[in-house]
C-alpha cells in the first residue's frame, strides 16, 4: 500500500491535462472495442479460431466484452484506473498473441502494442488529478 501512495503523490505532483486526455482516449478505445466485438460476430469468430483448442479459451472470450465495457468506463472517468488497466492486460496480450497464432494483421498488432504501452503507463501513473479517484480522495 505504501508503493501506491508514493506513486499517487508522484503522479499528482507531475500531472498534466494531456495525460488525462490520453487516459480518457484509452478508456474510449476499450469501450469502442467492446462494442465492436459484441456487434461483429464474424470478426469475433475469426479472432477465436486460434484459441479453439486452448483449455479455457471460451472463458477468455466471454471475459473480453464485459472487461472492455467496464474497464473502458472506469478508465475514462478515472475510477480504479490501475485495477481496470490490470484487468485489460490478459486481453491485450491475447490480442498480440492472436496476430502470431492466427492471421497477421499489422494494424491490429500496432494498436495492441500502443494500447499495451499506454495501459502499462497508467498502471504506474494512476488516474491523475482530473479523475474521480482524485475527487473522492479530496472529499475525505
Amino acid at each position: 500500500m505504501g508503493l501506491i501512495k508514493k506513486l499517487n503523490k508522484w503522479a499528482n505532483a507531475h500531472t498534466y491535462l494531456i495525460l488525462d486526455l490520453i487516459r480518457v482516449m484509452l478508456g474510449i478505445v476499450f469501450f469502442v472495442k467492446g462494442i465492436e466485438f459484441m456487434t461483429n460476430h464474424d470478426e469475433m469468430e475469426k479472432l477465436a479460431r486460434p484459441f479453439q483448442d486452448v483449455p479455457g479459451g471460451m472463458i477468455l472470450l466471454h471475459y473480453l466484452i464485459p472487461a472492455h465495457f467496464v474497464g473502458g468506463i472506469l478508465i475514462t472517468v478515472g475510477l480504479l484506473t490501475r485495477w481496470a488497466a490490470i484487468a485489460q492486460l490478459p486481453i491485450i496480450f491475447g490480442a498480440i498473441l492472436t496476430n502470431f497464432l492466427g492471421e497477421m494483421n499489422t494494424n491490429y498488432l500496432l494498436l495492441a502494442i500502443i494500447v499495451l504501452v499506454t495501459s502499462l503507463f497508467f498502471i504506474v501513473y494512476g488516474s491523475g488529478k482530473h479523475s474521480v479517484d482524485y475527487y473522492l480522495k479530496m472529499q475525505q
